[in-house]
């Protein structure tokens, strides 16, 4: 007996922002099979770059400027991977455009912080309005689509927009959560904590070990292992077991020397981040139960540190 499948069709897509995340994405969902129809930049260029970089062996993309808008062909799901202060203008544009007539829609845009109501002028004109947010680093968008499958994906809107969103998850392999719309802003600035702000504190790391005669390229070398053990830990382990070094063992001499050696001028900046995460694995060391009074004394020894 014959076995008969039936092929799903895939919902088109186009992408508002054609930047490493809108590509990424691109990427990502044309393998999985989703129509790649448009994308819309505010300089034509900038579209016309991305559709040359997906469209090796596919169906072309149509390249559109930000007042080419009414042109776009009619598609099931509208992507705005825009920067964040660009997704008001974005959605007020589209709730503009005639072509909206076409087919009722949905529109999904990728910011962490922003909540779907930003996109409420295309609620009003009868699309259905939703976030969803990758919990990855994309700085190239090749590289970008890779790391989108598996990963976790923050959603939010309307019951509509949640579907499609969650559909799209499903097809990338990842995970899906919610947050309340009100919370959106400290979800991303966790995320922000977690990630980008990560990277700003290798570069002073390595900054720090340059001072010490170490070319930066080389700093960048001895310490990427360093970071590499420790996001294994922190994956293994709660934080606290994933602690090591001189807080964890409240070594208070070791934290006067560093404290000694970041007050030097030209080290200001590094100092106030050492007292400010020397204060939160205090914390954590503390959950180790370590001596309370040690705790107390190192406590008050960052409170008291001044750059000369």
């Amino acid at each position: 007996m014959t076995k008969i499948t039936t092929k799903i069709r895939k919902p088109s897509v186009s992408i508002i922002g054609p930047g490493r995340l809108g590509q990424a994405l691109a990427i990502a969902l044309r393998s999985l099979g989703y129509p790649i129809l448009a994308f819309v930049a505010r300089y034509p260029a900038e579209a016309r770059k991305a559709v040359r970089a997906l469209n090796k062996s596919a169906t072309p993309a149509q390249a559109l400027g930000w007042d080419q808008l009414a042109q776009l062909p009619a598609t099931d799901l509208i992507l705005i991977t825009t920067p964040d202060d660009a997704i008001a203008e974005a959605a007020e544009r589209l709730a503009a455009g005639e072509f909206r007539r076409a087919r009722r829609r949905t529109v999904l845009h990728t910011s962490g912080a922003l909540a779907s109501d930003v996109l409420s002028p295309l609620l009003k004109a009868g699309f259905h309005i939703g976030s969803l947010h990758p919990l990855v680093s994309v700085s190239q968008p090749g590289a970008g689509a890779k790391a989108l499958r598996g990963a976790f994906y923050c959603l939010e809107g309307d019951k509509t927009a949640l579907r499609v969103a969650r559909l799209i998850v499903e097809d990338l392999k990842g995970k899906s959560f919610s947050v309340r719309p009100e919370d959106k802003a400290l979800y991303h600035a966790a995320a922000v904590m977690a990630s980008p702000h990560l990277v700003a504190l290798f570069d002073l790391a390595t900054e720090m070990l340059a001072a010490c005669g170490v070319s930066k390229r080389s700093a960048r070398q001895v310490l990427l292992p360093l970071v590499e053990s420790t996001t294994k830990n922190v994956m293994a382990m709660n934080p606290e077991q994933a602690l090591t070094g001189t807080f964890a063992r409240g070594d208070i001499a070791t934290v006067r020397r560093h404290l000694a050696a970041l007050s030097r001028k030209g080290f200001a900046e590094a100092l106030e981040v050492y007292k400010l995460l020397g204060l939160r694995s205090v914390q954590l060391a503390k959950k180790n139960k370590l001596d309370p009074q040690l705790l107390e004394q190192i406590r008050k020894l960052l409170n008291s540190a001044n750059a000369s």
